[in-house]
């Protein structure tokens, strides 16, 4: 069986963005602040990918199941939303599971442009979507959709309609997630569409439970970062002398995982020495919350209208179907 996948945007995409340099001076940039962080988009290698699907899958976790839910139950809606002939792009696309809840409904889509930071797992993954609908045209592009990215040329003038999953949008500040919906607004264009998935504010003992699974999967995916950091910066971490902490910040209304260190240590990258005394720690992530009316407001303050909301019936989490109109 043939592929209809196209793939020249690969490897352009990969060198301008994904390069180990950028890489690099991301890790001694957040390493020097005084509180120390690294980005969450650098938990997405190939085996931060996976472990992240293992999450999804722990009984804890239930954004993942819940917004499977809400997609299931509105799939006839959202298809009629899309419309005849629309571009599907999807940021962050990672396995492709949920999006092929709406590549079912909507058969009348013209192309699928999956969106990833993890150039292998996309490609992997784009090619088994190829394989499944083998009438749609599947155009990958890997790249870090937090920056400015081109979309593949097959798109023309056909409606683009973004799909941004997973409650992503949570992992930035108020001020970044508002600078990056602009930016997805500026790619995908005046006249589109986004459906977009955002956790709900919820009891704090439900949100401690999703970030430190009993069998320590989430654990392993925040200490991986410091693994990936060894093996493609030639760095020093010990991982055995670091430990997984998330903690429900409930006046900030976020999640943060951070890497806790054990004792005092250094580690080196590069030419960079660290220090870290015991108990001080790396932020990897915030996860912001939200409440229906906060997530309408955050994105009308990036020019968009709301023009449909879901939830499941606990109120966990929220899918948002947002316009661009100017």
């Amino acid at each position: 069986m043939s592929f209809k996948l196209h793939t020249p945007a690969v490897s352009a995409v990969v060198s301008d963005h994904l390069s180990n340099s950028a890489f690099y001076a991301d890790v001694i940039s957040g390493l020097s602040a005084r509180e120390k962080k690294l980005p969450a988009k650098y938990f997405y290698d190939e085996r931060g990918s996976k472990l992240f699907e293992q999450i999804c899958e722990t009984p804890e976790y239930y954004p993942t199941r819940t917004e499977v839910q809400i997609l299931r139950g509105r799939a006839r809606q959202i298809a009629a939303l899309i419309g005849p002939q629309a571009h599907l792009v999807e940021l962050g696309s990672g396995p492709s599971t949920k999006v092929r809840i709406l590549l079912d409904a909507a058969p009348q889509l013209a192309s699928y442009v999956p969106v990833d930071i993890s150039s292998a797992y996309l490609v992997r993954t784009a090619h088994a979507v190829a394989r499944d609908y083998p009438d749609l045209h599947v155009a990958p592009v890997s790249a870090d959709f937090t920056a400015k990215f081109a979309l593949p040329p097959l798109i023309g003038k056909g409606r683009v309609f973004g799909f941004f999953p997973g409650s992503t949008i949570g992992n930035f500040s108020p001020g970044e997630a508002r600078a990056l919906l602009r930016s997805v607004g500026a790619t995908l264009g005046s006249g589109s569409g986004l459906l977009i998935g955002a956790d709900l504010k919820k009891d704090r003992e439900v949100l401690h439970a999703a970030y430190n699974d009993r069998a320590g999967i989430t654990a392993a995916f925040n200490l991986n970062i410091l693994q990936r950091i060894n093996r493609e910066l030639g760095a020093e971490f010990d991982l055995a002398a670091f430990e997984h902490q998330a903690i429900y910040n409930e006046p900030e209304g976020r999640v943060e995982m951070h890497l806790a260190s054990l004792k005092a240590q250094a580690a080196r990258v590069g030419v960079h020495t660290f220090e870290f005394s015991a108990g001080e720690t790396i932020c990897t992530e915030y996860s912001y919350k939200f409440t229906p009316d906060e997530f309408k407001k955050l994105a009308a303050s990036a020019g968009y209208a709301c023009r449909a909301a879901w939830t499941d019936p606990k109120s966990y989490f929220g899918v948002f179907y947002l316009t661009l109109d100017n």
